[in-house]
């Protein structure tokens, strides 16, 4: 069994990719199932939209997370888990040494500006692109080489980036996966109506915009702290 964390910062394409992941015959997909185990780890609970809703309805236990989720049954050959870097709070990380960890990152510059819209003041660690290189370094001392995905060049070639992201899972690429039905889906966990809108109204991967407006003055300190973290994982993307 194949057993795939996708390990994201906020804003990113990582919804688009667990619908591609779900239109797989072979693969049973999972939303973020570590985020209630973050909101009662951290002050998030306090800024976050749905937070007790989520903390109310979801799993709060991360190891029993990991433990009955993540290295648990499945139904299907491939479990694909769509996780938030960030959500790596009081655990032990040591599961990833039997899963799959594919690392996704996303221009700060294009991403903060959207995260502003519904986190008014983010900080470093709400983004994740710290933790990021924290992870990679923690799989590469493990003996993995993770895959590395940037938005930006998977938006350029959908089918180029997710063939060689599936050549290094050992999977095959299926043509099934570059489009699925608009609207909601039963796999999207119950953040979805504050965050998932522009995913809702897609059908495939959207062709990458350059963003017209300007950058935020009161973003710039938080961009010039992501930006190096950001540089250093799109030297491994795919592309």
């Amino acid at each position: 069994m194949i057993r795939i964390n996708l390990w994201s910062g906020p804003r990113n394409i990582s919804t688009a990719l667990m619908y591609s992941f779900a239109q797989r015959a072979d693969t049973r997909v999972h939303d973020e199932p570590l985020y209630a185990h973050y909101l009662t780890h951290t002050n998030a609970r306090d800024y976050h939209p749905g937070a007790q809703e989520i903390i109310a309805a979801q799993e709060n236990d991360g190891e029993k997370v990991v433990r009955d989720l993540l290295l648990g049954p499945c139904d299907k050959p491939v479990a694909f888990f769509k996780q938030m870097t960030h959500h790596l709070v009081e655990l032990d990380w040591a599961f990833m040494r039997e899963m799959v960890n594919v690392i996704l990152t996303r221009a700060p510059r294009d991403m903060l500006p959207s995260y502003a819209q519904q986190i008014a003041t983010p900080s470093l660690h709400d983004v994740g692109y710290a933790q990021h290189i924290e992870l990679l370094q923690y799989l590469r001392d493990l003996g993995q080489e993770p895959v590395v995905l940037d938005a930006h060049q998977t938006l350029l070639n959908p089918r180029g980036v997710l063939t060689t992201f599936c050549d290094r899972t050992g999977l095959a690429f299926d043509e099934h996966m570059l489009h699925w039905t608009a609207g909601t889906r039963p796999e999207d966990g119950l953040w979805a109506p504050h965050w998932y809108d522009n995913v809702h109204r897609s059908t495939g991967f959207q062709p990458y915009r350059t963003k017209e407006d300007p950058f935020p003055s009161k973003l710039k300190p938080l961009l010039a702290e992501c930006q190096p973290f950001y540089e250093h994982l799109l030297q491994l993307a795919v592309h």
